[in-house]
């Protein structure tokens, strides 16, 4: 499963955006326009814009279900969390580089998600991210978690960047908010 961009609104009253094909080249239509689908292990994929919307695929398996067989709840913050990293790799950022050579990380600093219908044991779901604002020490992002054509979840997720040995708000270095750009 690869991740990958489309172009699509990142917004919550947005028409669904169709499954992620099968083939890994194949090009996918989002509701508003068209655009090519870029692999994110094949090439860089173009940063996001405010309209680029990056997609990660997620298979759900026994330990993300709760006794009703249906995903928990908490675990959906598991999958964004896990799409927005495969999107900063995507970008070139890596997590632990990131840490390592300017010293910062970044930190969920407020989250607010609406849960639609659940997902269950064995379904393949995407999980988008969008950017909606970029500020000088702090992200704010939208996730939305799909099957097929239905909306499952979706959030708003704020990210803080931290100086990683004090936990210090600290300005999120450059070269992120210019990949971001």
């Amino acid at each position: 499963m690869h991740a990958r961009f489309t172009a699509a609104p990142p917004v919550a009253t947005a028409p669904p955006v169709p499954a992620v094909p099968a083939a890994p080249t194949a090009p996918v239509k989002a509701a508003a326009a068209a655009a090519p689908v870029k692999a994110a292990a094949a090439a860089a994929p173009a940063a996001p814009d405010g309209r680029s919307v990056f997609r990660h695929p997620v298979r759900v398996y026994w330990e993300d279900t709760d006794a009703g067989g249906i995903v928990y709840y908490a675990n959906y913050l598991k999958f964004f969390e896990r799409a927005r990293t495969e999107w900063l790799r995507a970008l070139g950022i890596g997590q632990q580089a990131l840490r390592e050579a300017d010293g910062a990380m970044f930190v969920v600093v407020h989250t607010r998600v609406a849960y639609r219908t659940p997902a269950r044991l064995d379904d393949r779901l995407d999980i988008t991210v969008a950017l909606r604002h970029a500020g000088r020490v702090a992200l704010t992002i939208v996730q939305q978690a799909w099957r097929e054509q239905t909306l499952l979840a979706e959030g708003e997720i704020r990210i803080g960047c931290v100086d990683a040995g004090t936990l210090r708000p600290c300005r999120i270095p450059t070269h992120v908010l210019d990949a971001l750009a």
